[in-house]
């Protein structure tokens, strides 16, 4: 995979909140997720050995429906860096951050919020497995978090793990 390669992409995953990390007061908080997604590969190859890879620019809306406490909707997008190690063969791991916006209406019906619009950050590991040159399945993992960075008076905070299957479509770019 070179600089320019294009990937064209949907994930679908299940966000479980946690109180293992943050002040959240409660673990209560679940949704469904569905992130399609573009990028581009903006770098050749780097590095030798096991961590020779590249990096990706992907843009990735996401709508959710939230499952508990009670049924609510999350829409919006971010923008992610993702870096894709290339020495792996059918197998490509990779690991991504991203940060965005969404708006949820959940707050203000839960302590931890008080807008309805908010911020995320999110980063984890995942795994690319070529089933052909150009399709690849896709899983992973992210560390997700949503606050509305202290702009209402309550911002705790909403911090989740969400695991996620996907598939992906990789094309030479028109760079």
């Amino acid at each position: 995979m070179t600089r320019g390669t294009v990937e064209l992409g949907g994930a679908v995953g299940y966000a479980q909140g946690t109180t293992a990390i943050g002040n959240g007061s409660s673990s209560n908080r679940s949704a469904v997720f569905v992130m399609p997604r573009v990028g581009m590969v903006l770098t050749d190859p780097l590095g030798k050995s096991w961590w020779e890879g590249n990096v990706e620019l992907l843009v990735e809306p996401v709508f959710a429906r939230f499952v508990q406490p009670f049924a609510a909707e999350a829409a919006g997008g971010s923008f992610v860096l993702k870096y894709n190690f290339l020495s792996f063969g059918r197998w490509m791991p990779f690991w991504d951050a991203g940060t965005g916006m969404i708006w949820t209406n959940l707050a203000p019906r839960i302590p931890e919020q008080s807008t309805q619009f908010e911020f995320v950050l999110e980063t984890g590991p995942g795994m690319h497995y070529f089933v052909t040159d150009r399709i690849t399945w896709t899983m992973g993992v992210r560390l997700h978090h949503i606050s509305n960075s202290n702009l209402g008076d309550r911002n705790t905070g909403i911090n989740g793990v969400l695991p996620y299957v996907g598939i992906s479509f990789f094309m030479l770019g028109p760079f």
